[in-house]
């Protein structure tokens, strides 16, 4: 290891004049370099003293801010991973909005709102659309829908976007080399840093590259010409001399933990044996727990609290509730062996033995926020046992809020002989809060009273006669389709706050511009996940 470091801090002063092609980073640090707050600084305008009347002297042909991409390209504001063909959203979804509004909309959109809400939002995102006129400048569209694929910790789908886009530019390299670290894949974004023309790299992201293709002395030199240049930010020349040389620093206390470190900052720390936990970091640092040197505990509370955004595939979450059986009790411990009780009792096809591990299976998944989850593993399977009695009842809510929610419904009250056949009444007898569950989940909550104040709303919502409060009567009159969805689902997170006429209104939009399943799905999980419920 090299550790005469005021050797090289001396050595690099005198190189510095000779480090023309290296650029300088020029930080900008008292200004926020995206919404995302927590984006690495892994990019830097090149800087270089240049002579009088001689121009600076770049490492590359490249004028400053470009961007570029091949001819004949997407622009990158059209760039999605869904046709509108399979999303099922119009080409000119965003047609007539202002860019400006439709951006903001998409920044403010909460980050766990109802799943149903969550995966028409992320559906928007991922939409190859045509971009409303104006957008300055081009691009801008397609890195606020990243950022928002960031905040909700859909690492997946960010790096496809990212892919899918053939752009070489600071801001959009920036986003793909933190999904990288975060998803243990830095060797290929160092790898695509050095073989990309227009980048620039600032010296943290340099020096971390450099130590991770194994060129020490390379990695050495360049911290102490940055520190002889004083381009490290405080911090940042600690953190980096441990991680070139942590034997060095063995007998000295940790360095003070950062509250907000960038996905770079928080691999150095890792990788200095001083890793920083997750649980108080932003949702996308939980793609990291799930990588295989994580404890177990560690990747079971990063995959609920993904799945709980929308951002982990359900099966990959029982995948690590079932890897072994828990070795203590309490807590998250009972959650994962109420689930195991419930999977093994499923296999084995046990109606009792279904029904007794169902109750407190369901229980714990309330308490922890994983109903919708929870339903899409097992609502069909429950559905299939016809469970009597109160397990029963609450297989079929369950089932209500999984996607097959209509199958189940049929399953209940009778499947018609053939698709023409009429739907069968809603059977006499049941509960009310049972008849409009079946009545909605089949699509015709008016076919029954509503009996309570959210039920109303719901009904109201799904009536055509129903009229629409300002905006959305001149958003509909105006075709600005994208705008109307997209303030129709931030009402329902007013609606799921206290405000029924939220929820009526959000519904009766989505119903009327050809969305009526997310309706439906977002209704009956307001119903089955409430307070009340």
């Amino acid at each position: 290891m090299w550790t005469d470091q005021r050797g090289l801090k001396r050595l690099a002063a005198a190189l510095c004049a000779l480090q023309m092609a290296f650029p300088a980073a020029a930080q900008q640090r008292d200004e926020p370099l995206s919404v995302i707050d927590w984006l690495s600084n892994s990019v830097a305008t090149p800087v270089v003293a240049a002579r009088p009347h001689e121009a600076p002297i770049s490492d590359n042909a490249l004028p400053a801010d470009v961007t570029v991409r091949p001819l004949g390209a997407p622009a990158p504001d059209a760039v999605g991973l869904f046709s509108p063909n399979v999303s099922g959203l119009s080409r000119d979804f965003w047609a007539g909005s202002e860019p400006e509004r439709i951006m903001e909309l998409i920044r403010s959109m909460p980050a766990e709102p109802l799943p149903a809400v969550q995966a028409l939002f992320r559906t928007i995102l991922l939409t190859s659309l045509t971009p409303p006129a104006g957008i300055d400048p081009p691009g801008l569209l397609y890195e606020t829908r990243i950022d928002a694929l960031l905040a909700r910790g859909a690492l997946e789908e960010a790096a496809a976007l990212l892919a899918r886009a053939d752009v070489i530019d600071p801001d959009v390299f920036q986003r793909a080399f933190d999904v990288a670290l975060l998803t243990g894949q830095e060797d290929q974004a160092c790898a695509r840093m050095r073989r990309t023309p227009g980048i620039a790299p600032s010296f943290p992201a340099r020096i971390f590259c450099l130590a991770r293709t194994g060129d020490w002395p390379a990695a050495a030199l360049t911290l102490g010409t940055a520190e002889a240049l004083g381009q490290l930010a405080e911090g940042e020349d600690a953190l980096l001399s441990r991680f070139l040389d942590p034997e060095l620093f063995e007998n000295l206390p940790p360095l003070p933990r950062p509250l907000r470190p960038s996905p770079l900052t928080f691999r150095m720390f890792e990788a200095i044996g001083e890793p920083v936990p997750t649980s108080a970091l932003p949702v996308a640092f939980a793609h990291s727990d799930l990588r295989g040197n994580s404890g177990w505990k560690a990747r079971i509370e990063a995959a609920e609290r993904l799945a709980r955004r929308g951002a982990l595939d359900p099966n990959a979450l029982l995948g690590i509730w079932t890897e072994r059986a828990p070795a203590a009790s309490g807590g998250l411990w009972d959650r994962v062996g109420t689930v195991q009780r419930l999977d093994a009792a499923l296999q084995a096809g046990v109606p009792r033995d279904i029904a007794l591990a169902l109750e407190p299976a369901w229980d714990a998944m309330r308490a922890s926020g994983l109903e919708v989850p929870f339903a899409e593993l097992f609502g069909a399977a429950l559905m299939h046992h016809h469970l009597p009695g109160p397990a029963g009842e609450m297989a079929f809510r369950i089932g209500l809020l999984s996607t097959a929610y209509e199958a189940v419904a049929l399953d209940r009250i009778g499947i018609p002989d053939s698709p023409e056949a009429p739907l069968p009444p809603i059977p006499e007898g049941l509960a009310d809060t049972t008849r409009f569950l079946l009545a909605l989940a089949r699509g015709t909550p008016a076919d029954v009273p509503a009996t309570t104040t959210l039920s109303r709303a719901i009904q109201d919502g799904f009536n055509r006669d129903t009229e629409l409060r300002q905006p959305f009567p001149m958003l509909l009159e105006d075709g600005l389709t994208g705008e109307a969805v997209l303030q129709a689902l931030h009402l329902f997170d007013n609606g799921a706050g206290g405000d029924p006429s939220d929820i009526a209104t959000a519904i009766a939009v989505l119903h009327r511009l050809g969305h009526e399943r997310v309706a439906r799905s977002a209704a009956l999980q307001l119903l089955l996940t409430g307070p009340d419920a």
